[in-house]
């Protein structure tokens, strides 16, 4: 089976500092793939650099058997690749269904923008309700669920969540995470970064354990979970 997206040996560098030392992961059509690991160890580095923000020194992503580390942002979320980066990034004086809009922008994806955003609201209705309020207004929940929903606006095939429960509730951080599970069900192919294990274990299909730029470990979720190395590295056991 060809790979939805690919990434073989990659090196990205902030300044001097070599941030991924040669990651290499996949992740298959309609699969949820979940990058864990300590923190500072390269798992966001991973979805900013395959969105095409930052200094690839080599190696080489594909998605769809097309490479893509030398195209631009705007090229790659043209062809379905998405980032929710960490806390959203709302515009603030705009109103909750003027920032959905926004995830909208590129050719295919508003020509389909009415469909989308009716998908966005039946996935989260609350935020129909709320359309008009502006988004300096919202909770953190609120403002997760609008983050997430601009994501789908851009008609996407790959969906990366960079910690989509990070400094949520415990209530809302169940919320978000029955929502991600609803995304999944739809077919959505996605790669999750997640520090709570707990709910990682519920979406992922396939875990990478992450360390020092590079996958240690990799498989099915719940063997990934149980294995002495993930304790070691992870959860410092």
């Amino acid at each position: 089976m060809i790979a939805m997206l690919e990434v073989n040996d990659l090196h990205v560098f902030y300044g001097q500092f070599e941030a991924l030392t040669g990651l290499s992961f996949k992740v298959e059509e309609n699969e949820v793939v979940a990058l864990a690991g300590p923190n500072g160890h390269g798992k966001s580095t991973a979805l900013h650099s395959i969105i095409g923000l930052t200094d690839i020194r080599s190696g080489t992503i594909q998605f769809q058997e097309k490479s893509i580390e030398k195209e631009s942002s705007v090229d790659i979320v043209k062809m379905g690749v998405i980032l929710v980066p960490e806390g959203g990034h709302l515009f603030t004086e705009m109103t909750v269904q003027e920032n959905l809009v926004m995830g909208a922008y590129n050719p295919k994806a508003w020509k389909n923008r009415n469909e989308n955003l009716r998908n966005v609201y039946d996935l989260f209705p609350m935020l129909e309700k709320i359309k008009n309020r502006l988004s300096l207004r919202l909770s953190g929940g609120e403002r997760r669920a609008v983050a997430i929903g601009r994501g789908l606006m851009s008609s996407t095939k790959l969906l990366m969540l960079d910690e989509p429960t990070l400094g949520l509730a415990p209530v809302l951080v169940k919320d978000i995470t029955e929502k991600i599970k609803e995304i999944k069900e739809t077919g959505m192919t996605i790669v999750l970064v997640e520090e709570n294990i707990r709910y990682v274990s519920e979406l992922a299909d396939r875990i990478y354990l992450v360390n020092k730029g590079k996958v240690a470990l990799e498989g099915e979720a719940d063997k990934v979970l149980k294995d002495r190395k993930f304790k070691e590295l992870y959860l410092g056991l």
